[in-house]
């Protein structure tokens, strides 16, 4: 009786966050070329929907949605995901990945320190910007108990500058004459969508546009190492903030990100061949579908006022990290001798 009860409360957030995911998701497919992805679509629409109707009775489905259901579909996500992957791409792009990376999570530190930015929401940027736009966004925000308008603005600062960069990443591809392999390599470790990579890959040529779905996909695998680290940091700045008895009750069992083991063993067992090609199809799509379901949720739990309390900084940030993560890529590339 008890769980029943319990999933009759579950049920109608689950239901709005679920309809708006549909709606995200015919929205994206509308569209000529995918420049926007269904993720953000449905953020929008959830927080669109928050500014003039929320009933209570949501709130149960909307906050299992935003977090249990979000975690199923990061673990869905590792049987899209193989070491082959890594292996067909080649070390060139994983190279030009380091840097971006230090440069995210490096420069991103005393970027938000001088902004006065929170970690969270700093962090959240820069995971956003060098992994995977949304997915890493997603990925991370449970293991240092992120606020939705974190999660929210770290989108949406990530999304404004892949606009951006779709329009001028072909622009200044053709401008430095740059070839398939290394336009490439370039929009798939600085470009931060899924969606906006493949946009920006395939309007310079066809060549361009797959390499650059690979780089993105090898970039997706650096969500493993980045949560585990940052559930350690959470724990630590825990237990820093913990005093006397309440130093001895933290539950390092619990704060470990058990959802990252599942999306690991999956892109273990995809490595070995294992999952077939149309169960793991089927797992990525359903992975993606629930994802945007979550941000659906996310949105119905923010509201534009929450996100104007944070001032223009957070933008300021991915602004500044972004086109950081551009100069050093492109930069990378050349001391490589590939521009």
């Amino acid at each position: 009786m008890k769980a029943l009860k319990a999933m009759s409360k579950i049920i109608p957030g689950f239901a709005v966050s679920l309809v708006i995911a549909v709606v995200a998701r015919t929205l994206e497919n509308l569209l000529p070329i995918h420049i926007i992805g269904a993720s953000v679509i449905a953020l929008f629409l959830g927080m669109i929907i928050n500014s003039f109707w929320k009933p209570k009775c949501l709130n149960a489905g909307i906050k299992f949605t935003s977090k249990k259901v979000l975690k199923i579909a990061i673990i869905l996500l590792g049987a899209s995901l193989s070491v082959r992957v890594i292996l067909s791409v080649g070390k060139l792009s994983l190279l030009v990945m380091l840097f971006t990376l230090l440069t995210c999570f490096g420069g991103g530190y005393f970027i938000g320190k001088g902004l006065k930015l929170n970690w969270k929401l700093s962090n959240l940027i820069s995971a956003g910007t060098g992994i995977c736009g949304g997915s890493a966004i997603a990925a991370i925000a449970p293991v240092i108990d992120a606020e939705d308008s974190d999660i929210a603005y770290a989108m949406s600062a990530t999304f404004l500058f892949d606009m951006a960069m779709i329009v001028l990443f072909p622009i200044m591809g053709k401008a430095l004459g740059l070839s398939d392999m290394a336009y490439g390599l370039w929009a798939g470790t600085a470009v931060n969508d899924t969606s906006s990579v493949v946009a920006a890959g395939y309007a310079f040529s066809e060549g361009a546009g797959d390499f650059a779905t690979m780089v993105k996909l090898t970039r997706t695998l650096s969500i493993i190492p980045t949560v585990l680290v940052f559930s350690f940091v959470n724990l630590r700045l825990k237990r820093k903030e913990s005093s006397g008895a309440e130093y001895t009750k933290i539950n390092i069992w619990k704060l470990f990100p058990w959802f990252i083991l599942g999306f690991l063993s999956l892109a273990a067992i995809n490595s070995v061949g294992i999952i077939p090609a149309n169960i793991s199809g089927i797992a990525k799509d359903i992975s993606k579908f629930l994802m945007v379901a979550a941000l659906a949720a996310i949105g119905l739990n923010t509201s534009f006022n929450d996100m104007k309390k944070s001032g223009i900084s957070p933008m300021v940030h991915g602004f500044v990290i972004s086109a950081l993560v551009v100069i050093v890529a492109i930069s990378v590339e050349w001391c490589m001798g590939l521009v």
